[in-house]
């Protein structure tokens, strides 16, 4: 079975077919699935991937050999997947390597409502008992069920865009799943769209599914800008991440995004409780608590968003990395949810996106920058050193830093030997001044 402490993560399973993830295995964890779970029914769904037909079918074979009936979605988003799970109240699996290059692929897994399996809740023993390879002789069906059509409808119920105005839309969809799922959410929409890369390519042609590297952002800009949109969407690969991008084809940050949204989550749920993890820009607890909310504040990483939401009851939370968390969608991530909330504040009104979104941009942000750093701690120790008495210290999640008007955040990689830096200013000049100083001290 190779190592399986490989491609098992923290969050899901992921690795490069058929090196470290095959169909023997697929079909082992399948098995393994269903007997950590107990359950008697679950339902899976596949991106575009050449290798995910065969790994969901092997998986399938798995589980229906333990007994389980299976409810095949078939192509679907991993949000797709989460709407399966919350409205058929069933575990799933969701066959996709997201963002990564065309040679991998993986599983993301949850129980029935969309409550995921990670590395301590459940993941590991799903693995331990994988390796093992226990056959199954079970007799489980497998009942094959379009759910695109009830998952668009079940977006349209939580976002109004009956009021917007006639606008134009360019969406990169990276040869990914927003490819499949775009066409049906914007249907009957006035909106004009114009696609980028809509055809379902695992070999991903074009770029990479990734929008958070600049690069993949390039031809989505330069279409906004040429065919005169209102905005621009760019997917990754399973579409449960969305960047947005303003007329002059410039990118929204997530944070602005984060408070625009809450903003309008807390329109309909006053006083309600808002989630941002610690390098999200510190405009978004600011405008939280100006419009009556409760701001809370987490470590990076989804697991910590989701387990912060269900504890607090948050109605919405939102991370750097352009994914977005909603309460009423089982407290899962939708980038198609949160680019429907972005559609229906531009449309309700007359202003263009980047005047819309000023007002959420409040501070000058470094963006995520890493250094190759052989001793973390050491290199940790000596940044505590050079800002002692110059802010407040916290260590939530790695080394924050505070003060007048500025702060940044330090922190290890779970994977790599790897500085993560984000620093943001109320002045450019301040921020620069600050980055330049601690990436100094964690380079020298």
């Amino acid at each position: 079975m190779g190592d399986l402490a490989k491609i098992f993560k923290a969050y899901d399973v992921r690795g490069v077919v058929p090196d470290e993830l095959d169909e023997p295995l697929a079909e082992a964890v399948g098995a393994a699935f269903v007997e950590v779970t107990g359950a008697s029914s679950i339902v899976v769904a596949h991106d575009m991937r050449d290798s995910s037909v065969p790994l969901a079918a092997a998986f399938v074979r798995g589980a229906t050999g333990r007994g389980a009936d299976v409810v095949h979605a078939g192509l679907g988003s991993t949000d797709l997947l989460y709407y399966a799970s919350g409205t058929l109240g069933l575990p799933g699996v969701m066959f996709t390597a997201s963002h990564n290059p065309a040679q991998y692929n993986g599983m993301k897994m949850c129980r029935a409502g969309a409550v995921p399996i990670g590395g301590d809740s459940g993941l590991i023993e799903i693995r331990d008992l994988a390796a093992s390879r226990t056959p199954g002789s079970g007799g489980g069906s497998v009942i094959e069920k379009d759910l695109l059509p009830g998952y668009a409808e079940y977006l349209h119920g939580l976002v109004d865009l009956s009021a917007i105005r006639p606008l134009k839309v360019v969406v990169d969809a990276g040869n990914g799943m927003g490819g499949h799922t775009v066409p049906a959410v914007f249907a009957g929409l006035p909106i004009d769209l114009v696609p980028l890369y809509f055809e379902l390519d695992g070999s991903f042609p074009n770029h990479e599914a990734n929008p958070l590297e600049p690069a993949n952002l390039v031809d989505l800009q330069r279409a906004v800008v040429e065919s005169g949109a209102d905005l621009g969407l760019a997917f990754d690969g399973d579409a449960d991440r969305c960047w947005v991008i303003d007329e002059r084809g410039e990118s929204v940050s997530p944070s602005a995004v984060t408070a625009l949204v809450a903003v309008r989550e807390l329109a309909k749920n006053p006083g309600a409780t808002i989630i941002h993890n610690l390098i999200t820009s510190l405009g978004v607890p600011e405008i939280v608590g100006e419009h009556g909310g409760v701001a809370e504040r987490t470590r990076v990483g989804h697991s910590f968003i989701k387990a912060e939401m269900a504890r607090t009851g948050a109605v919405f939370g939102g991370e750097h990395s352009a994914h977005y968390y909603f309460r009423d969608f089982w407290f899962a991530d939708s980038g198609m949810l949160a680019a429907m909330h972005v559609l229906a504040a531009l449309g309700e009104q007359d202003e263009p996106l980047s005047a819309l979104v000023s007002g959420y941009s409040r501070y000058h942000a470094s963006g995520e920058i890493n250094s190759t750093v052989a001793d973390q701690d050491a290199a940790l120790a000596k940044v505590r050193e050079a800002f002692a008495g110059r802010g407040t210290f916290d260590q939530l999640d790695g080394l924050t830093v505070t003060g007048s008007g500025w702060w940044f955040n330090l922190r290890a990689s779970n994977t790599e030997p790897l500085l993560r830096l984000n620093a943001e200013a109320a002045e450019e000049s301040k921020m620069t001044a600050i980055r330049d100083e601690v990436l100094a001290v964690v380079r020298s």
